[in-house]
């Protein structure tokens, strides 16, 4: 089961108000970008069930590239310690001068295992 989400209809008002922001970024998350749901604690690790948030695909994605399931459940479980990563933190200023809409292929798994 897929856990990320196409948005396809449009809003009814387009305006930075009504768009959910990404708390990774804090960049507003238009209609028709691609967004994901990230749980907090990972589903393996025994987080199926709590609490998610929502993110760009591209904010997700960067943040699975860069930590493990059980990095992300004993450490970086929170927003706040995401922001704090050395490499989501240049990530994260990287992502910020780009428009909301912004997608790119994240290259593969970037992990130092």
């Amino acid at each position: 089961m897929a856990y990320w989400l196409h948005v396809l209809a449009p809003m009814a008002e387009n305006t930075q108000d009504t768009m959910p922001i990404c708390p990774l970024c804090d960049r507003p998350i238009p209609p028709g970008v691609p967004q994901s749901l990230h749980h907090l604690i990972p589903k393996l690790k025994g987080g199926k069930g709590g609490p998610v948030v929502l993110l760009h695909h591209i904010c997700h994605r960067e943040i699975h590239a860069t930590l493990t399931e059980a990095e992300l459940a004993r450490s970086f479980n929170t927003v706040e310690a995401l922001r704090l990563h050395p490499r989501l933190e240049k990530f994260i200023r990287w992502v910020a001068k780009r428009p909301p809409d912004f997608q790119s292929k994240i290259p593969g798994k970037r992990r130092k295992r």
